[in-house]
């Protein structure tokens, strides 16, 4: 037996087998799919903010935003006024507040702001 040993091929401990070497790549690609997520979701972030404050600006709202409802689209309407919130025939909106009349203001899904009226809405 101490002859098996001494003809014995020596590795260096540096050197890894390629499945372990794949292992280490995915598990490096995981981390950095999660970093991009995570920076994507920060400028999202950012990007809603900066909404919200040109909504208070423009409506002059001051009060705390809570969805109130949430809504479909059911066709397509371009914005007339600035104030308007131009829609898509299936967008999904929340309603964040009623007006008096028959319009109501509601977020769309990339945080714009803006009037819609309630004809153009389906509420189920």
């Amino acid at each position: 037996r101490e002859k098996d040993d001494k003809y014995k091929t020596w590795m260096p401990k540096f050197l890894v087998s390629k499945e372990e070497k794949d292992r280490r790549k995915s598990s490096d690609d995981v981390e950095r799919s999660i970093l991009k997520v995570k920076k994507s979701n920060a400028e999202k972030n950012k990007k809603m903010e900066k909404e919200e404050k040109i909504f208070r600006e423009t409506f002059l709202y001051d009060k705390e935003i809570n969805v109130i409802n949430t809504a479909t689209a059911e066709c397509s309407v371009p914005s007339r006024r600035r104030a308007d919130l131009p829609v898509t025939a299936g967008e999904q909106l929340d309603v964040i507040d009623v007006t008096e009349g028959n319009a109501v203001i509601c977020r769309n899904s990339e945080g714009r702001y803006g009037y819609v009226l309630v004809e153009h809405l389906n509420f189920r």
